[in-house]
Order: C-alpha cells, then sequence, then structure tokens
C-alpha cells in the first residue's frame, strides 16, 4: 500500500494485523486509530488553557487541575498580537510567556497540542492578527498574497524555532506532540475562491518545511491537504462531522465546547455535564475517536481590550475550571470519571475490532473486542424522552435517556454518561472591602472636545480602526455649524458601524445608542436644539473589540458613515478628529500618570469620568472580584494593569447584566496602596462597588440505587475494582469544612440539588447520620445503602440519597 505524502521526514509502515498505515515523525506517529507515541497507540483527553487569559501564578495549579481531571494534553493557541505588537518586536514576557508555561506542562508530564494559527479567532481581537498587518501595502489576510504570506510564514518559523530551541518538540524529549496551523480556515476559503484553494496548499507546505518532527493539524477543514491530519470543532461532532478525509487519519476534535461565548447583552450558554460526557464517548465509541480537546477547560479573563467584538471579560466561566481557576462541579468530575471509565477501555478501543447490536428502537450497543478475551462495551439509549431496559449478554441494564453506559470488561457498569455521581458545588461572592464613601474617591472628567481644538482633520468620515490603529477604542467625530437664525429644533440623524454611538451639541449629551454583536450597525435619532452663533456637534463612537473571523478581514469598516441633519447630509463636512482620551493620552491609570494631574473629590456621578481610589490587598489566597454592578461601562484598571472592558448597563433579556464580577488576579497586587482607576463613560455610581473573595460555600450530593459505583481503581492484573454500593462524595475549598447540613434524605426524596424536599419514603435519621459523618469536616463520603441508615423505611422503593450541606 502506497501513501504519497510531502513530508520529509515521513516513514510508511504497515501495520500488521490491519490494513492501517502509520504516517511517521520521530517519536510520534498516526494510523486510522489513533496518534502513536513511542511506539503506542494512545486515546487522549487534552483541555484547552491560554497561557495569557490566566497569570503565571496560576499555571502550575490550572496544569495540576487539569492532570489530575484526568487530561494527558494542554492545549493552547498562540497569540500572534501580543507576541509581536509591531512588526519585528517580540514580547514574550509575563503573562505572554509561552516557553515557560509549555515547560511547566511539562514538569508536570502532560503533552501539548500547540495552535500556532497564526490566526485564531477565539474571541479575540482581530483574531489573533496584529493590526500592524492592515497597513501593509496590498495586502490581503489570509490569501495567496505574497505579503500575508511573507508575515505568516516569519512568525510561524519565529515560535518554530523558539520551540526547537528549547527543546519543547517531543522529538527533541519535550511535551508537543502536535501543532496547528490556520484555523477554521474552510469557513472563508471559498469568498477567495482560486486563491483560497492555493493559500490551503501553501500553508500545509510551509508547516511541514518546519521540520518539526510532529504531526500538523488542520481544524475544520475536510479537504486538509496530505499528511495534515482534519479535526472537528463543535458540540456533537460524533453526529455532524465527516470524519478524517483519509482512512490513515484519526478521528480528532480539537474543539468541544464545554460552553460557548458570550456576548455582552446575552447570558452565558449553559452545557451539562451530562451532555459533555454523552457526546464525547459517542464521538469515542461510533467515530473510533482517540483525542478529545475540551474548548475550554479553563477560559480564565479577557484583559485589557483583548476581547473580540462585543465579547465580555470573563471567558467560558462554565468551563471545568472557572475563570478564577476554580474547579466547577459537577463538570469537572463527572468528566474526570468518564475519562477513568474509557481510560479502562482504552486498549480495545485502539486495538479491538468493532461490532455493533441492535437492542431496541434508538438503542445500539458498540461492542470493541481483542484478544485474550479482551471485550469493551457501551451501551447506547439515543432516545431523549424516557429510560429503557435493554438486554445485552443476557443481562438486563437501565439506560436514561440521551446516555451511554461503560462496560470496560462487557459485564459490569462503571459509568452512566447521565447519571452524575459527582457532587454540585456553589460560588459565592462576599464583600470584603467597600468603596461606599465619596471620601474614598477622587475624579478627573473627560471634557468633550470642541472642534478649533482639534488638528487630525478631513472632508470625510474617516474610518475609526485606520484612524486610532487599535491604539484606543475611542474615536471623536466634531463638526461645528454656524447658525444665523434664532435657536431651533432639528432632527439629528447618524449612522454607524458600531459599536457604540454617543452624541453631543456644546458639550452635552443629546443622545445614546449601540448595537449587538449579531447587528453591530447602529443608527442614533434625537432632536437637538441648535444656538445661534457657533455648535459643536461632537460624536464619541466606541469599539468594543476588533472583529476576530470571517473573510477579508483588512477590509472590515467601523466608525461614523453619515449624518443628517434635518435632511441635509453632512458626510463631506469638514470634521476634526481625536483619538481616544485625555485620560488615556495622560496613563491617568498609572501610578505616575495619575500623579500628573488634578482630582477632585467625588460629588455626583457624571458621564465620561475617571475615578480612582486605593486599597491594601486583602488577606488568604482566595481569588477576589470587583463587583461593578453599580455601574455603567467603561474600563478598570489595578495599578496600572487594566483587568478589561465592563459593560454592565447592556442587559440580558432577562434583566440582569452578562457580567457583574471582574476579576482582580492578586498577581497585579502588592501589600498595600494598589490604585484602582475607572473610566465610566455613562452615570454609574461608584459608592456601590465592592471588592469581593471567591469561595465555594455549598456542597450538595445525589445518587440513586440505579447509579453506578464510583471507579475506585482501574486496572489490576486485568480485573477491574470497584464499591459496591453508590455514595454520596461531599469536599469542601482548602481551609474550609462542612459547617451544617442544610438537608438529608435517604429515601425518595423529590428534586435535586437546585430544589428538593422530602418525599412519602424517608429515614428519619438521615440527618443525624450525615452529620456524624461530615461536620466539622473538610470531606465526607456517605454510603447509599439501607445498613448505613438503619433499616428500609420503604421496602421495594427504590431509593435516592441526597445531602446538601455549607462550607466555612
Amino acid at each position: 500500500m502506497v501513501l504519497l505524502v510531502w513530508w520529509s521526514i515521513i516513514l510508511l509502515v504497515v501495520v500488521s494485523g490491519g490494513a492501517n498505515v502509520v504516517v511517521e515523525g520521530a517519536n510520534v506517529s498516526y494510523d486510522g486509530r489513533s496518534l502513536i507515541i513511542d511506539g503506542h497507540r494512545k486515546l487522549l483527553f487534552s483541555g484547552s488553557i491560554h497561557y495569557p487569559r490566566s497569570t503565571p501564578d496560576m499555571w502550575p495549579s490550572l496544569i495540576a487541575k487539569a492532570k489530575q481531571g484526568g487530561l494527558d494534553v494542554i492545549q493552547t493557541y498562540v497569540f500572534w498580537n501580543l507576541h509581536e505588537p509591531q512588526p519585528g518586536k517580540y514580547d514574550f514576557t509575563g503573562r505572554n510567556d509561552i516557553v515557560s508555561f509549555i515547560k511547566q506542562v511539562q514538569q508536570q508530564g502532560l503533552y501539548v497540542c500547540l495552535r500556532i494559527g497564526p490566526f485564531i479567532e477565539a474571541e479575540w481581537t482581530y483574531g489573533g492578527l496584529p493590526f500592524w498587518l492592515h497597513d501593509v501595502p496590498g495586502i490581503v489576510f489570509r490569501s495567496n498574497n505574497r505579503q500575508f504570506k511573507l508575515h505568516m510564514k516569519n512568525f510561524t518559523t519565529k515560535i518554530v524555532n523558539m520551540m526547537k530551541a528549547e527543546n519543547l518538540f517531543n522529538s527533541q524529549g519535550g511535551p508537543i506532540i502536535l501543532s496547528q496551523i490556520e484555523n477554521e480556515y474552510q469557513m472563508v476559503e471559498g469568498a477567495y475562491h482560486e486563491d483560497g484553494t492555493r493559500y490551503l496548499k501553501w500553508t500545509a507546505q510551509m508547516a511541514v518545511d518546519q521540520n518539526t518532527s510532529e504531526p500538523w493539524i488542520m481544524c475544520k477543514q475536510d479537504n486538509a491537504p496530505g499528511p495534515m491530519i482534519n479535526t472537528c470543532n463543535g458540540m456533537r461532532c460524533a453526529e455532524t462531522w465527516k470524519g478524517p478525509n483519509s482512512p490513515n487519519k484519526p478521528s480528532m476534535w480539537t474543539e468541544n465546547w464545554t460552553s460557548f461565548l458570550q456576548p455582552y447583552g446575552e447570558g452565558p450558554q449553559m452545557r451539562s455535564a451530562q451532555d459533555l460526557a454523552f457526546h464525547t464517548t459517542l464521538f469515542i465509541v461510533k467515530m473510533n475517536g482517540s483525542f478529545v480537546n475540551y474548548y475550554m477547560y479553563h477560559g480564565g479573563t479577557n484583559f485589557g481590550r483583548t476581547s473580540a467584538s462585543f465579547i465580555i471579560t470573563g471567558y467560558y466561566d462554565q468551563a471545568p475550571l472557572d475563570e478564577y481557576g476554580m474547579i466547577r462541579q459537577p463538570k469537572y468530575g463527572h468528566l474526570k470519571h468518564m475519562h477513568a471509565a474509557l481510560k479502562l477501555c482504552s486498549h480495545a478501543l485502539l486495538y479491538g475490532e468493532l461490532t455493533t447490536q441492535h437492542l431496541g428502537i434508538n438503542q445500539e450497543a458498540y461492542v470493541y473486542t481483542g484478544n485474550l478475551s479482551e471485550c469493551a462495551a457501551f451501551l447506547l439509549n439515543n432516545g431523549s424522552k424516557k429510560s429503557v431496559q435493554v438486554v445485552f449478554r443476557n443481562s438486563t441494564y437501565s439506560l436514561p435517556p440521551k446516555s451511554i453506559s461503560i462496560l470496560p470488561d462487557c459485564k459490569n457498569v462503571v459509568f452512566n454518561t447521565a447519571m452524575v455521581s459527582t457532587q454540585v458545588n456553589t460560588r459565592s461572592m462576599q464583600p470584603i472591602i467597600r468603596f461606599n464613601t465619596p471620601q474614598q474617591w477622587e475624579v478627573f472628567s473627560e471634557a468633550v472636545p470642541q472642534f478649533d481644538q482639534t488638528s487630525l482633520r478631513s472632508n470625510t468620515l474617516l474610518e475609526q480602526m485606520n484612524t486610532t490603529k487599535d491604539d484606543s477604542d475611542y474615536l471623536w467625530y466634531i463638526m461645528s455649524i454656524k447658525k444665523k437664525s434664532l435657536e431651533a429644533q432639528y432632527m439629528l440623524e447618524a449612522n454607524s458601524r458600531g459599536h457604540v454611538l454617543r452624541a453631543y451639541v456644546n458639550g452635552a449629551l443629546v443622545g445614546s445608542t449601540h448595537g449587538t454583536r449579531k447587528v453591530p450597525n447602529i443608527t442614533l435619532k434625537d432632536t437637538i436644539s441648535l444656538s445661534t452663533g457657533i455648535n459643536n456637534i461632537s460624536f464619541l463612537n466606541i469599539m468594543v473589540g476588533l472583529p476576530d473571523s470571517g473573510p477579508h478581514m483588512e477590509r472590515k469598516h467601523s466608525g461614523l458613515r453619515e449624518v443628517l441633519i434635518q435632511g441635509v447630509n453632512f458626510t463631506s463636512h469638514l470634521w476634526g478628529y481625536q483619538v481616544g482620551l485625555l485620560g488615556e493620552k495622560l496613563s491617568v491609570y498609572t501610578a505616575e500618570g495619575s500623579s500628573n494631574v488634578s482630582w477632585n473629590q467625588y460629588e455626583t456621578p457624571n458621564m465620561l469620568t475617571w475615578y480612582k481610589t486605593t486599597f491594601d490587598m486583602p488577606e488568604g489566597d482566595s481569588p477576589i472580584v470587583l463587583n461593578l454592578g453599580s455601574m455603567g461601562k467603561g474600563e478598570a484598571w489595578i495599578n496600572g494593569q487594566s483587568i478589561g472592558r465592563y459593560w454592565v448597563s447592556f442587559k440580558t433579556p432577562s434583566g440582569s447584566p452578562s457580567q457583574t464580577w471582574y476579576n482582580v488576579p492578586r498577581y497585579f497586587l502588592k501589600p498595600t496602596g494598589n490604585l484602582l482607576v475607572l473610566f465610566e463613560e455613562e452615570y454609574g455610581n461608584p459608592l456601590n462597588i465592592s471588592l469581593d473573595s471567591v469561595s465555594v460555600n455549598k456542597v450538595c450530593g445525589r445518587v440513586t440505587d440505579l447509579h453506578p459505583p464510583m471507579i475506585n481503581s482501574w486496572g489490576v492484573r486485568g480485573h477491574f475494582h470497584w464499591r459496591p454500593w453508590p455514595r454520596v462524595h461531599l469536599r469542601c475549598p482548602k481551609k474550609r469544612i462542612i459547617s451544617k447540613i442544610v438537608f438529608a434524605s435517604h429515601g425518595n426524596p423529590s428534586g435535586d440539588c437546585g430544589s428538593y424536599s422530602i418525599g412519602n419514603c424517608h429515614s428519619s435519621n438521615s440527618k443525624q447520620i450525615v452529620e456524624k459523618a461530615c461536620l466539622g469536616r473538610r470531606q465526607c463520603s456517605i454510603s447509599h445503602t439501607i445498613e448505613n441508615f438503619g433499616g428500609d423505611p420503604c421496602p421495594g422503593t427504590p431509593k435516592t440519597l441526597l445531602v446538601d450541606a455549607r462550607c466555612e
């Protein structure tokens, strides 16, 4: 069997006992079943953790929790616009220290999947491309364009050479087993016609020519050329993906979305632990999947102005590790148990033969068998309405709706995707510092500029991104009109390509409007009064992040597009411009810049106002956040470091802010005298701001008779070991103990950890038994047996144990 490829270091080997072709580098290769590392096929679970979306002091803990959660690989993008903010000028320090991040992954014994891109999208401003590319003459992004290919190749080579210099590729003894070039190019390829196809082939060849010795992947690219492994992104890859474009490539899932992107004005998209486990397991057993990456495993924070258009500052907070790096249960634990169960089956999955057996309507058995009586079975109920009983190998099994049971020995169920044994934890924010007195705040007012104060002028409306060069979210458009008649009312109409537009006449606000991520274009209509003499009409056009996707990003426009007053078009009028804010120019958010301007004592909330105060670092090591629920829209800085944009006034359909609490990393703080500065565009009230601590104060567990017993060990001389009965496990965070049992019932309590009540079957000593096992301890385990609760209160009734506790 012959396979033609471009990879100069590739060897072709026929695997004995099968028709799979192995495409090899040095230590990492692949065939149609999986990646092969040091000669062994691997079932790999991976999680995305982006180094600049957290702080270096968090990296060891994030990696350790990922490993404890059953991950084998950490996946990260490379952020071009962070690393090369100006042509040829690089930054790999602090949160940008990608080498240090990868070395820390290696130190904890995990692999790395390096998504170089260098276009990444990622809800990151400009999709990770540095804005200076926009000004390269003749450039066309992501096309068969000489200028773009030159800069893309230079940066890709820069990153690859850095990794080689530090011996970070697996062939050098390092952790990097995969690299990615481009990102979801199939989404835009057709817009470039023949140049799209040429660019795709060039990109693949350029990556191969880097001679990394490890495989390269292209995500969401069904026609990935040659040795590039095409992979899936999405929530249901077993149901939506065509699969590898060659029988000699493994099935890989590079983005299994644990939640989804969240724009301002929308709530978080919740994805349950059960749904994640179901589709992950289905991908592995149905598609021969052998690599699954959770996007995100830890989302982190879009510090500064790094988020893309309309994207909130907190990123994928609903991931298994939340924005602050805390474990989010039950998602983290349920996936951990699934990983352990699937690893019990890994040899059968990677080397065995698959057969399927019809068990009923919407029910199937996927059975992998190998040598020496090896057998692993996966019982699928794809129905969404009710539990069913199925017979498999002369035994009866109960399958909840939309679930898969895992049987590592084709007999005993060790995990079901719909049955969550992991506790549910609830996060709480408690104020520790309140900024509630006027004496704590000083203010610096941002003036509305007048036309005669401007130096940049044009006879037309300038495009915003090309004018600001992304140095600021803000661009002032100012014109002056001389009226000879008496004061009168006029209709003002202004059209903008987003994202927020505020109009002022002679320094007074007359109107404001904003768009959304789906509809960024906006129109402002208001009646205005113009006085006799000179009138200054000023528009503040505000970007909330640059675009991050779509074809021809270099052509995208923003800013004010048309202005009409009483139907007269002023688009070609003489306009004056001010890029950014005076406070930005003076860096009033830094200690030095703040000391160079005159601040006034706070009196009442005002628009376009800078607020500053100071505070000491709170004791302890719990995450801390800034509660900005009383503010409107703006940006916040701690000791000169921007913790991101806030937009509390843009409510979700339910009437709540998309984000209220904003991450304040302790990494940004010093023991005393920390400088907090906010720029507020609207009428936010700083007297209700507080600095809050983040903790888990509630843990709750629920198991039933039908829950598979918890896996205690996976594989001792070919046998599996588990506890004979399910148990409720409760665990408080470090330095906290279980202080109160709010509810406990062994019987048939109704509801779940969100809402519950005692049913008509209840062991009267339930709370006493649980309190004895748990109070005063950090963690406890309660066996779900009638013996543990002193007898059966209602023989013949299926039992449930539900416990709700508080941590202090």
